[in-house]
């Protein structure tokens, strides 16, 4: 009983969790990369074909190992457009809008996410929603407040209550971008959007073939490819293919393993057992754990503004959580009330005629 209820909440909780902490490790080591002159489009396309080439022969092995359903030709369209949407659109338009901004706020952005699956889940009829229902209320609630604290974040700053002589440079740099902040939070904004129809998509993929290793694979496959050809024609400049060791190096590899590898097949099964909005609700923790991660590696200043719209995304994050906790329980309980009475009740009435 105590390892089903790991497999079933604690393991897909302390995923999400390290998916989150990877993500902002990924977004730092990128950014860095993009400072100092690599091509954000170039950058996508290595650490997606690396991963792709890492992933070969663990697909080769499973298919193998183990018997799986054929591979139907509207399959394959379809993990085609699964790879359209979350490589050559999502990846693309997030690099694109970290390179104008920064990972801060990206992360911040990122708290659009929960709003957006919520809205494309409930439309698509993959998540249950009656506002008569507690669990849809606070569900609707917690999502609100999330939402509610990345703009707080976005918007106050607020008093400064930390700094370090490094971040001098930092804010100067961002006073010279304030014009390509607004275009980058434009870009991240139109990425989660992106985001959250490509969760619903791979949701509904992994329910029709359940086989994760597969539609992670050609997902990333198709990916790679779809975007290596629209950075071939939008990049002309032979010399950007270049790739410099030192930081460059450090970010495709760790990007290839985390963000192609590690979280593809993290998110796809999580996808699986818990569904889209689940894992749209950890995005929030995404700004928090940014924010940490700059005070500490980065020396990065931290505001009131970010206190204050941290803790807020924290109470929204575990009252959108307890929404679907509650919601898990019913659904539960009234499986278990009604399941074995309603054999005996036809039994019974069997017997009397």
């Amino acid at each position: 009983m105590r390892l089903q209820f790991c497999m079933k909440n604690a393991l897909p909780f302390a995923v999400m969790i390290m998916l989150e902490c990877g993500d902002v490790c990924a977004m730092t080591l990128g950014k860095a990369a993009l400072n100092i002159g690599m091509n954000n489009l170039v950058f996508v396309v290595y650490y997606n074909a690396l991963g792709t080439l890492i992933l070969l022969p663990f697909f080769i092995f499973h298919r193998l190992r183990s018997q799986q359903p054929p591979l139907s030709f509207s399959l394959l369209c379809r993990f085609s457009l699964l790879g359209l949407l979350g490589i050559c659109l999502v990846q693309i338009c997030g690099y694109t809008g970290i390179n104008y901004s920064s990972p801060a706020l990206a992360s911040a952005m990122g708290n659009l996410l929960p709003a957006f699956t919520f809205l494309l889940a409930i439309i698509f009829r993959m998540e249950k929603f009656d506002l008569r229902r507690l669990s849809s209320q606070v569900k609707s609630v917690g999502t609100i407040v999330a939402v509610s604290g990345a703009f707080v974040m976005i918007l106050y700053r607020g008093p400064l209550i930390t700094t370090s002589a490094s971040n001098l440079h930092h804010r100067l740099l961002l006073s010279q971008q304030q014009s390509n902040w607004v275009l980058g939070g434009l870009v991240l904004g139109t990425a989660c959007f992106v985001t959250s129809i490509w969760s619903i998509a791979q949701a509904a993929t992994v329910k029709e073939y359940p086989d994760e290793m597969t539609v992670v694979f050609f997902y990333c496959f198709f990916g790679s490819v779809q975007c290596a050809i629209f950075t071939l024609i939008a990049e002309r400049n032979p010399t950007a293919w270049t790739l410099q060791p030192g930081i460059e190096m450090i970010a495709v590899v760790f990007s290839a393993i985390h963000s192609t590898v590690f979280r593809s097949a993290a998110l796809t099964w999580c996808l699986h057992k818990k569904g889209p909005v689940y894992v749209a609700m950890f995005k929030p923790t995404q700004m928090v754990i940014a924010v940490v991660f700059g005070l500490i590696f980065l020396g990065d200043a931290l505001y009131l503004g970010s206190v204050i719209g941290g803790t807020i995304i924290a109470f929204g994050f575990y009252t959108m959580m307890w929404g679907k906790a509650k919601e898990e329980d019913n659904v539960c309980t009234t499986l278990e009330s009604s399941t074995p009475n309603t054999p005996l009740l036809q039994n019974n009435v069997g017997q009397e005629k």
